[in-house]
C-alpha cells in the first residue's frame, strides 16, 4: 500500500497561506509539466503540421484521451469501413501543442485533435468525445442500433467527458505528478475516483457493457481512463485503490483489453513503456509489424 507522508509543514502552511488578491504565475511551480502548463491561450511559435494520404488526420500522443481516437478508428477498420483509414501523427505534448498548425485546429492545444479532409473543404474536430461522436456518426458505427437507446450512450459519453478530470487532472496530478504529496487533495479525489470505479461496477454487475449488449463508443472512451486504470496501466495507484474490489469492472476491462483492434488503437502515437508497445505513427496497417519502436531501433 502506498503510504502517504505526513508533511509536518502541510498543517502550517493550509494555515498560513493566503490567496493574493490577484493570482500571478509562477512558472516555476506546477510539478512535473510546469514547462508546458501556462495560463494562456494561442501559439508560441510557427510549425505546420504534417499531412499525410488518408482523408482523416490525427494528431496526438498515446494518453488516454489520446488513445480512445485511434481504438476506434482501428475498430471502425476491423469492421471492414475503408473509409476510416487514417495517419496518426505524434503531437508531443512538451510544447508542440502550442505551435500555429495545431492551434489552428485545435484553439484550446490539448491533443487529440482531428481534421477530416474527405470532403470540399477540411473540417476539424477536436476534443475526444466530440471527435468520438463525430466519427461513430460519420460512418454509423459503434451508436447503439435502437435510436431510443441512443440516451443512455450519449449521457455516459459525457460522464466519462465531465467525470475523468477528478481522475486524472485531480487523483492523476496529486498522486503522480504534484511536487509535493499532501494528504488532503490525494484523499479528496481518491475519494471520488473510488466513488466513479463503484458507479461503473454497480452498472456493469447487469451489463455486459457500458450501455447494455452492445460495444459502442462509450465502452471505448470509459476503458481508455478507466478500463486501464483497473488494469494497472495508470499512475500505479491499482493496490492504492484497490482495483481488485471491483469485479464487474475488471471483468469488463479484460474483455475489451483482448480485442485485436483495441490492443492495435491503444500503442499508436504512445511514447512510453516497452519499445515494442510503441508505434509514433501509424500510416498503414503494416506500420504494427514493422515501424514499433523496437523495429526501427533494432535498425
Amino acid at each position: 500500500m502506498y503510504a502517504i507522508a505526513r508533511e509536518s509543514h502541510f498543517m502550517s502552511d493550509s494555515v498560513t497561506y493566503v490567496p493574493p488578491k490577484v493570482w500571478a504565475w509562477d512558472k516555476e511551480s506546477g510539478g512535473s509539466f510546469a514547462k508546458t502548463n501556462r495560463p494562456i491561450a494561442g501559439k508560441t511559435h510557427d510549425e505546420d503540421l504534417p499531412i499525410g494520404k488518408h482523408p482523416l488526420q490525427v494528431y496526438s500522443q498515446g494518453t488516454p484521451n489520446g488513445v480512445k481516437i485511434t481504438i476506434l478508428l482501428e475498430e471502425m477498420l476491423a469492421s471492414g469501413e475503408r473509409g476510416a483509414e487514417y495517419d496518426a501523427w505524434l503531437l508531443r505534448i512538451n510544447g508542440k501543442q502550442f505551435g500555429s498548425g495545431f492551434v489552428e485546429i485545435n484553439p484550446n492545444s490539448k491533443i487529440p485533435a482531428l481534421v477530416d479532409r474527405s470532403g470540399p473543404i477540411p473540417l476539424r474536430v477536436f476534443e475526444s468525445g466530440a471527435i468520438m461522436l463525430y466519427l461513430a456518426e460519420k460512418f454509423d458505427l459503434f451508436l447503439t442500433k435502437d435510436p431510443k437507446d441512443r440516451p443512455e450512450l450519449l449521457s455516459w459519453l459525457f460522464w466519462q467527458m465531465g467525470s475523468t478530470p477528478y481522475l486524472g487532472g485531480g487523483f492523476g496530478h496529486f498522486f503522480a505528478y504534484a511536487p509535493e504529496k499532501f494528504e488532503y487533495p490525494i484523499n479528496r479525489y481518491a475519494m471520488e475516483t473510488k466513488r466513479q470505479l463503484d458507479v461503473l461496477d454497480r452498472l456493469l454487475e447487469e451489463r455486459r457493457y457500458i450501455c447494455g449488449d452492445e460495444y459502442t463508443i462509450a465502452d471505448i472512451a470509459i476503458w481508455s481512463w478507466y478500463g486501464q486504470l483497473v488494469l494497472g496501466r495508470l499512475y500505479s495507484s491499482a493496490e492504492f485503490l484497490n482495483v481488485t474490489s471491483y469485479g464487474y469492472l475488471l471483468r469488463w476491462a479484460r474483455e475489451i483489453n483482448v480485442r485485436p483492434a483495441v490492443r492495435r488503437g491503444r500503442i499508436v502515437n504512445k511514447t512510453s513503456g516497452r519499445p515494442e508497445m510503441q508505434l509514433h505513427e501509424r500510416h498503414h496497417e503494416s506500420d504494427f509489424d514493422l515501424r514499433t519502436q523496437d523495429k526501427l531501433e533494432s535498425h
